[in-house]
This record gives structure tokens, sequence and C-alpha cells, in this order.
């Protein structure tokens, strides 16, 4: 060991009793038992190591520092009587003969315990994010994050891929969030946007003849939180392959992605590739979710035609979805808890029924089923004690209220999630349009960017019908674990006249496609080839690995919910000269 130490705190053994060793660390706690005598913790990186304190010399050194000092301590290695098995250097202490200060820690009273940081509030924890951080729990994320993006860099070039970065600085681009725009201060009124993803980039790559690119890509996207994903920015492993097909992207990501779940997941069981492939309406029609969690074995039955004219005004004329299971032993209050959850995160009600011991329909809205009980118990083949929860509405509401009605009843049930496995699979066949919810008007489903199945002929004979429209398939792929989206692909639509067509399709023609993509319109021009690629989210793949909830816990200095780094306190104000720089005025809000 180099620098200022013989040993990290980690590393002493037994065998290293009668030993001159110099450690270095943070003092991590000072148990005081008699005048003279004193038991120390040292922590470093590497771990912690007991210091014994037995002189007056000593007790006189140590009592003035405060705990988190760092501090350097040269002695002897001896056996300790007391050994603690539980800590690799469990066996030894080391008695001092020197102690140094080498960092001062002024403050008597630290904002949390280091130890018991992810107890404090988390806005503590990331102000304080440099003392959080010093927690081996905390840090043992970080190094998890570091050790998984190594892995992925070796098997990418495992893979034949070469490792380009892209600009940072760019063009705004329309790609579904919002842009950050950072001004330009040599062309007043213009401004360049930080990248949502290196999607045009990697395109062009493969227009110039580069055959595999990687990197591990910075994106930036002004969006508010959730759990799995934090605002602001991320990072993804960005891939593209020339000449390539679906089949050949998913093969890459299964070659590199499943020996990571394997090495370094928290569950020991992993999907065996090749994993699974579920096309978007049968995700959406069995699990209400195009992520569906396969770690929960219900599914959904559609009872539309069944329950038509029941006299339950919510069903009529509406796409009834239903989620049944069996030995359901649960209180009326649990029932009532899972529709006001449902409701809480869906903005839909859901109804029930039950079956009794004697195979009745009782409970909920079962008066107005009974005149169909026998074909409602037979379709869902209930049992005696069986529980039925149902959504209704359009589809698509239907579809994801029973989803998520699904999700809470497998996780809240007994025997009806596996939890401790990667449950991986492929949604596939995504929908090349829809209509926005917003707008009413026909839009891309998930990337105008996607080559729609069957080409120019499938727009071609669809073009002026809206239903056939909706029925074109995209040439797309989301890789799915556990519920969470973790990668997202497609086939690149290379062929600048079915672009200019698909865009047509919602309105936009060959000038704005020219407008907002003309680096990457021009270059297909030029003969580009068939490509295909995916970006499956480091983040949010070190989360499921490490078992976090939250993926604040894997990024070193996350900003909070509300897209504010409190340790760095930015957002901030600037300067007025600064703004002059950049030719930007502050209007007060109205």
């Amino acid at each position: 060991m180099t620098q200022s130490r013989t040993h990290t705190c980690g590393e002493l053994r037994l065998a290293d009793a009668g030993k001159q060793v110099t450690i270095v660390g943070w003092l991590e706690n000072v148990r005081v038992v008699g005048s003279n005598f004193a038991f120390l913790v040292l922590r470093d990186y590497y771990g912690t190591t007991q210091v014994v304190v037995e002189s007056e010399e000593m007790m006189a050194r140590v009592k003035p520092i405060n705990k988190e000092s760092t501090i350097s301590v040269t002695g002897t290695v001896r056996e300790r009587e007391s050994k603690n098995p539980k800590l690799p250097t469990g066996e030894i202490e080391v008695v001092p003969t020197a102690i140094e200060v080498l960092g001062k820690c002024a403050h008597n009273q630290l904002p949390f315990e280091i130890n018991k940081s992810r107890e404090a509030d988390e806005n503590t924890r990331l102000k304080y994010r440099y003392l959080d951080l010093r927690n081996p729990a905390v840090k043992k994320n970080i190094v998890l994050r570091s050790q998984v993006v190594a892995e992925l860099r070796s098997r990418m070039a495992e893979q034949g891929f070469l490792e380009i970065s892209t600009p940072i600085l760019t063009a705004s681009s329309p790609e579904g969030a919002r842009d950050y725009l950072v001004p330009a201060r040599n062309h007043p009124g213009k401004f360049y946007a930080l990248p949502q993803a290196p999607q045009q980039f990697k395109q062009l790559l493969m227009t110039a003849g580069f055959d595999r690119y990687f990197q591990i890509a910075p994106c930036f996207r002004d969006e508010d939180a959730r759990a799995d994903r934090t605002p602001g920015e991320f990072y993804q492993l960005d891939m593209e392959m020339a000449f390539a097909t679906q089949e050949d992207v998913l093969a890459v990501l299964e070659a590199v992605l499943q020996p990571v779940y394997e090495k370094f997941g928290k569950y020991s069981r992993v999907a065996q590739a090749p994993w699974r492939h579920i096309p978007y309406q049968e995700a959406m029609e069995r699990y209400g979710s195009d992520k569906p969690d396969l770690r929960i074995d219900l599914e959904i039955s559609d009872i539309s035609a069944l329950v038509q004219g029941c006299g339950f005004t919510p069903f009529e004329g509406a796409t009834v979805k239903a989620i049944a299971v069996d030995a359901f032993s649960q209180s009326r209050k649990w029932i009532d808890k899972l529709l006001a959850d449902v409701e809480v995160q869906t903005g839909s009600k859901v109804c029930w029924v039950r079956v009794d011991e004697q195979g009745n329909l009782t409970g909920g809205i079962s008066k107005f089923l009974a005149g169909r009980a026998d074909a409602f118990v037979s379709a869902l083949r209930l049992r005696p004690s069986s529980f039925v929860c149902m959504a209704a509405g359009k589809k698509s509401a239907a579809q994801k209220t029973a989803g998520v009605a699904r999700s809470l009843m497998g996780r809240r049930l007994p025997g009806h999630f596996d939890e401790e496995q990667y449950a991986l699979c492929w949604i596939v066949d995504f929908p090349m349009y829809e209509i926005g919810e917003e707008s009413g008007a026909l839009e891309f489903c998930h990337n105008p960017f996607s080559m729609p199945r069957g080409g120019m002929q499938a727009l071609l004979e669809a073009e002026g019908d809206t239903e056939k429209l909706l029925a074109i398939h995209a040439n797309q792929y989301d890789l799915v674990c556990n519920g969470y989206e973790c990668a997202s692909g497609a086939v690149r639509n290379h062929d600048p006249e079915i672009m200019v067509k698909a865009f047509e399709m919602v309105g936009l023609g060959e000038a704005d496609v020219k407008a907002k993509f003309p680096a990457m319109y021009n270059a297909f021009t030029y003969g580009a080839p068939p490509h295909a690629g995916a970006a499956p989210g480091v983040d949010r793949l070190i989360m499921m690995l490490s078992g976090e909830e939250s993926i604040r816990e894997v990024i070193p200095f996350p900003m909070n919910k509300n897209a504010q780094d409190l340790m760095m306190d930015a957002p901030t104000t600037v300067t007025q000269k600064q703004l002059d720089d950049v030719h930007i005025a502050i209007r007060d809000a109205q």
C-alpha cells in the first residue's frame, strides 16, 4: 500500500499481529472506558479497524478530536481479547504510538449519524451528500455502479462495438420531453440544447460507415421525478448496429445484460435468454401494462360481452376487464383499501364481487350479475371463496386500471408474487400511431424514427384510413424487467421517402421533416444502411440490481424530487453581467 499508510482499515488480519503499521481514515466512533482507556473505530473506503488507547498521552491526543475528523494512527497490531466475527478485521486491534489529525471536523454535532444516514430526511441527506456517502451502506451502491458500468463496457467491446462520444451541446429536437436550453453567447437569440438522447448522432454514425457504436451516454430531460426516474439527467447504454434487424439487437443485449444480472443482481434467479416476446396488444390485454411484472401470476380477462345489459351503468357500452383470484379470505376493509388505492393511482373506480362457500355471487355488484351468475362463474373459472375485481371504461383506460389492480392484488395477496427473481421479457409490435389524448388527432405512438412494419406499402395502403393507420405496427421493442421498462429501441426508418410519408400521416410534410431533422434527413439521401439499436437505462438497471426502491440511491449526487441540487444550491441566480453576455433578460412572472 502506498500513500501515507501501510495498510487500509479493511486489510489487517491476525497474521499481522506484532507489525508496526500506519492506518488512516475517518474517526467513526470513540468509546471512553476509563480515564486513560478508550476504543476508537477508524473507517476508510475499505472497512474499519479498532484502535485501543491505553495511555494518558494518547487519551490527551484523542479527547479534542471530533468524530468524522480524518486522522492517521501509527501503532502495533495485536490480537483482540474480545473478537468480533462479523468484521473482517474483528480479530485484531491497533495500539497507537502516534495519532495525527489530518483533516479536522469542526462540528461537534453532525446532521445525522453516518451509519444511520438512510434514516434521515431525504433533503438533509442530499444537502450533506458527501456525509451520506461516507455510510458504507450508501457507498456500496456507487461502487456497484462503477463495477456494472465497467462490465457493460467490457461486454460491449467483446461484441465488437466501438465506444464513441457524441456532442453535449446540440440543436433542440422534438423527442417527447422538454429540452434544457443553453443560450449561445456568439449568436444572440439562438440556443443550444442538451441532448435528450444521442438518437440522431448514433444514426448519423451508422450513415457515416461505423458498424457498431455504443457509449455510456448522459441524457438531459426537463421532466418530473419518479421513484424510477431522476429529474434533469440520467445515463443510458446507448447502442446502434448497421445492417441489423430487430433480432440482431435483441441477441446482443441478451448476451450483454443476462450475465450482468447474474453477476451483480440481488436475486439469484434470472430469466434465461432468449427472453420471451410479448406483442404490445397481448401485454395490454393480459397484464394491463406495456411493462408487465411477470413475477405476478395473475392475468386479466375480458368480460365485456358477458356483462352487457346487466343493469350496472358503468358497464354499459364499455370495455370491462376482470382479475380473479381463488382462496380469497381478506376482509371488507382490505377490499375497500384496494379499491381506494386503485382509484388514487388511476383516477378510475373499480368494482368487485365474491363467491361464497355455496358457489353464489355475493357482495359488491353481485345483484347486477345474479341473472348471469353461472356464465360469469364459468367464464372466469371461479370457485368457492374466489374474488373478482373489475374495471370498466374505454378500452385503454379499462386495461390500464385493471393493470394497476392486478399489480396491487398480486403484491398484497399471498402466493401470487414470486419476488426473488429477474423476470425479463421483450414487448414487441408497438403501434406506429395512436390518437392523442389531448389533441384527439393521429400522433406517433412511441418513436417517430421507427420503421413501420411493411415499410412504404403499409403506409400507402392505410393512407386516409385512420383505423388502418392505427393497425400499423412499428418495428420497435422494449425490454421489461420486474415491471420496469429497462430499454427501448427500434429498427430505424432510414429511407427518406418512407420517413416523409410516415410524417405526412400526422400532418407534417417534407418541409417539416427537413426543418426538424435536417442533418439526418440529408445524410439519409446519401445512402444510409438499414440500422437498429436500443438504449438500456444504466441508473434503472443498477437500481434493480441493488434492490433499491428509489433511483436516487444509486446516483452519486442526485437532485431531489423538485429538480434541485441542495448541496450545490442549483438552480441558482446569476449576475446581470452573465445574463448580458448571453443576451438574456429576465421577465417578472405574471
